[in-house]
């Protein structure tokens, strides 16, 4: 990037991503200084979005590798086609570009999601990229990286269940940009984004949404609950909302409607600490009812966590 197209693509990624300014800001400014990226945070914290959004804005293309235990190096870097190698032998037409071959090919952006779970030799081979810009593969040779490749790892915090912590040799060869969950205006503005997307006719007041918002909120900083939900949460709550009003011909401001979204939504999304006597409908009910300000009938509370059939007839 030139520096006069950097504030280009700034503005043209703002228009698609809430909030993040700083965010963006570091990520282009990284990006045009010819640096790797790491993008740490929780899940749910938009930075796939804002990755997206850079590189649409930028014009290049962008590979995306899912991070996983299964993910080989051969399964990164690429293979021969056994095939075509019993009648052709080990010549550079018979190999099966991977995706990190592709983008130092096409000069594009490598993204690796969840990073800190990939095996540890599949790690060493990014290390190398990094460090030298190319990958030596053993029968095809050197493949130098074209000018404007980049790559850019994603990871969530270290303590999530099947993670694994990062070498200080990736730390040193990145910037490290932090993301954090976002304000409760931002993902106000999400969700509505998001219910535009979904159905452009639908109304959902803004206040209706905030209270979904901070209902999501609570899940994150609750007593009985380890991990909380992402604004995904709210997203999916409002969604679901939005098509039970339509099916039950009421408004989705309905308290049944809305506590069976939520339920739907949120119950899969929360863990509950070690040693908690609730389950996670209990949980969400409660969270609901006091952002609600939901009063169940005398001898309900038992009942709070019920689904749909109790919902209706009882809130």
């Amino acid at each position: 990037m030139t520096a006069a197209s950097a504030g280009d693509v700034l503005r043209a990624s703002a228009t698609s991503v809430v909030g993040r300014t700083r965010e963006l800001e570091l990520v282009v400014a990284a990006l045009h200084g010819g640096r790797h990226i790491l993008l740490e945070g929780p899940p749910g914290t938009g930075k796939s979005t804002l990755l997206r959004s850079v590189a649409e804005a930028l014009g290049v293309w962008f590979a995306f590798v899912e991070g996983n235990a299964e993910l080989t190096p051969a399964r990164l870097v690429g293979h021969f086609d056994p095939a075509r190698v019993l009648t052709d032998g080990y010549s550079a037409d018979v190999f099966v570009d991977g995706p990190l071959v592709s983008a130092l090919r096409e000069g594009s952006l490598l993204y690796v999601e969840e990073i800190n779970r990939i095996p540890e030799e599949t790690l060493n081979v990014l290390i190398t990229v990094m460090s030298e810009g190319e990958i030596t593969v053993p029968r095809l040779g050197t493949v130098k990286g074209a000018a404007g490749f980049r790559l850019v790892a994603a990871m969530n915090p270290f303590d999530a269940v099947g993670t694994a912590r990062i070498s200080s040799a990736v730390y040193d060869r990145v910037c490290r940009v932090a993301m954090t969950y976002q304000s409760a205006s931002d993902e106000v503005e999400i969700v509505l984004r998001e219910i535009a997307k979904q159905d452009s006719t639908s109304h959902v007041s803004r206040d209706w949404v905030s209270k979904v918002v901070e209902m999501v909120r609570r899940t994150r900083n609750h007593s009985d609950l380890r991990f909380g939900s992402s604004v995904r949460g709210a997203i999916d709550t409002a969604v679901v909302a939005a098509r039970l009003s339509v099916m039950r011909k009421a408004s989705i401001e309905t308290i049944a409607i809305g506590l069976d979204s939520a339920l739907v939504a949120l119950t899969g999304r929360v863990r509950l600490r070690e040693g908690s006597v609730r389950t996670a409908e209990e949980v969400i009910t409660e969270i609901f009812a006091d952002v609600f300000d939901v009063k169940p009938e005398d001898g309900d509370a038992g009942k709070a966590g019920a689904p749909t059939g109790a919902t209706n007839s009882r809130l």
